[in-house]
Formats: structure tokens, sequence, C-alpha cells
């Protein structure tokens, strides 16, 4: 069969984290759910909107299907606030918010 399965696979979410620019995250996902562990990157988010939230949170209910492990190296204050606005923090399992 010789299924390429990799170990880890790591998706840095772009600054400018909004519709027009979900394209190219989309894929990284996609392309992440092939590996056991998959670590987010949320760290240099500055722009964030409702349909890459949405997006992310597709991203996990397929993850856990899949039984992948997910976790986050961080999440900036720009993402936790709009995950918190939107009742998210929990569904995404984002870390806490780092105080200012």
């Amino acid at each position: 069969m010789g299924g390429k399965s990799k170990h880890e696979a790591r998706v840095s979410m772009p600054a400018d984290c909004r519709i027009a620019e979900v394209g190219a995250l989309h894929t990284q996902l996609r392309n992440a759910l092939e590996s056991s562990q998959i670590v987010l990157d949320g760290t240099t988010v500055d722009r964030v909107d409702t349909a890459a939230l949405q997006l992310l949170v597709v991203f996990q209910r397929e993850a856990k299907k899949r039984e992948r492990q997910l976790q986050w190296a961080g999440a900036s204050a720009p993402l936790h606030d709009a995950a918190s606005q939107l009742g998210l923090v929990e569904a995404l399992a984002l870390p806490a918010k780092k105080p200012a």
C-alpha cells in the first residue's frame, strides 16, 4: 500500500486569516489530516473572521473523527478574542489567553 503518513504536521495560520485568505489555510489543514499529530500555530494572527473560525471548527471535528492528536502552539489575542465573541474558545480548544 505504501501510504505516506507523517508523524507531525505543523500549520501556521496567516496574519490575515479572513475569508479571502482561507483557501491556502484550508489546503494546509486538509493535508495535515494525513499526520497523526497536528500542531496549529495561531500566534501571528492579526485579523480573523467568522469564516476562518468556522473552518477551524470543522477541521477540529474532522481531526477528532480521524483520531488525530491536535494541539495549539499558541493563539494570538485577536484570534482568542474573535473565538470568545462567538463562543468558540472551548470548541476550538484554544489555549488560555495570555495577559497583555
